[in-house]
């Protein structure tokens, strides 16, 4: 069980953005005399920025972690993608910035697809709250997204059989889905989550989606007090920005997963505000939400900081350094909330580094009141 702060420690409702229990037991790699190596990968645009912004605060309010960088960028660099993938592996732990994906260009794969398929980190979960004092179109929105992280259409099985013919072939496998779908309801039933929602297209993919949808319903038999529905990914999008309060859990294949969650991320105020976790069964990354770079903003000061501080809270409760996440955690939310200290893409007048140091304080305060036993 997680170290709790007392009570007092969480304002308002500071634990909405506490990570959550995360499904499975996993004994960490990389700890050495009571502290953790990970790997940070700071990728492109924002991402190396941002990533001085968690050693500042991690070594502020010592947490037990250790960073070997690694540079992995969308410049072709021969071995720094096997430098990187080495580093997880040594250390089972990575916190990364997107990396910029070449669109105009048919040679070059996707580094970020390519960690997580040579890691076999199968799920990414999402989860998109309300935040008070953001400015959105709903309030009370609390959901988890779970994606299928390495087949569908992100296989990158394509050809031009013919110019001006393309074949994109999309894999999916029982053995992936029945894992997925395990995921979805046993983070469900570690967080007291009542409803799971699969969304697929089967009325069109009667076979690939077919088999996503047979799989997870059969899945729900062995969870009999969680709800269960399916929802056609068209319909879902639209109940998704009409009324999302309705939806919990929700679990899908790869490519309505990517989509969905930027809706979800929207909905809750942009891509500053949401964190991700790919996990596996031996490995995790953590980075943002949307996986964008934000190359437009770097070097201004003006990126919004917070998916990467929820990223890096969400890394801490995978190592189990349970208190150090929940002060990061608590000291943000009092940032944001009590202080509505914001950043220009949610309404505010701010700098990344404001969002930070206000954070730094209201660690140094929650760090007297609740010194670690």
């Amino acid at each position: 069980m997680f170290s709790k702060l007392p009570i007092q420690a969480v304002r308002g409702a500071a634990s909405a953005i506490r990570t959550h229990q995360i499904p499975g037991h996993r004994l960490p790699l990389a700890k050495y005399g009571g502290r953790h190596t990970v790997c940070a990968l700071p990728g492109d645009g924002i991402g190396p920025e941002m990533i001085a912004h968690i050693r500042k605060i991690f070594s502020f309010c010592h947490a037990p972690i250790n960073f070997e960088e690694v540079q992995v960028s969308s410049s072709l660099l021969d071995g720094d993608m096997d430098a990187a993938l080495l580093a997880i592996q040594r250390n089972g732990v990575a916190i990364k910035g997107n990396i910029e994906t070449k669109h105009d260009d048919p040679q070059f794969n996707s580094r970020n697809v390519e960690l997580r398929t040579k890691l076999d980190l199968y799920a990414n979960i999402l989860h998109c709250v309300t935040i008070p004092t953001v400015p959105t179109r709903h309030n009370g929105i609390d959901i988890v997204l779970i994606r299928e992280n390495t087949e569908g259409e992100y296989s990158g099985l394509e050809h031009e059989t013919v110019p001006g013919i393309v074949e994109s072939i999309k894999i999916v496998t029982r053995e992936k889905i029945e894992r997925i779908s395990r995921m979805a309801f046993e983070y469900a039933k570690a967080n007291g989550r009542k409803k799971v929602t699969a969304v697929h297209k089967a009325n069109i993919q009667k076979l690939g989606d077919g088999l996503f949808l047979k799989v997870v319903r059969e899945m729900s038999e062995e969870y009999k007090d969680i709800k269960f529905e399916a929802m056609i990914v068209d319909n879902a999008s639209m109940q998704l920005v009409s009324k999302p309060q309705q939806f919990d859990v929700m679990v899908m294949p790869n490519l309505y997963g990517n989509i969905i969650s930027n809706i979800a991320c929207g909905l809750v105020g942009g891509p500053g505000l949401v964190s991700g976790m790919n996990l596996g069964d031996k490995y995790a990354v953590f980075e943002t939400g949307t996986r964008n770079t934000g190359t437009s903003l770097a070097g201004k000061d003006i990126a919004n900081p917070t998916a990467f501080i929820r990223a890096s809270v969400d890394m801490l409760r995978y190592l189990g350094c349970h208190y150090h996440a929940n002060i990061i955690s608590d000291a943000l939310w009092k940032s944001l909330v009590e202080q509505r200290i914001h950043t220009a893409d949610i309404g505010g007048q701010n700098s990344a580094s404001d969002v930070v140091n206000a954070t730094l304080q209201n660690i140094e305060k929650l760090m007297d009141e609740h010194p670690k036993n």
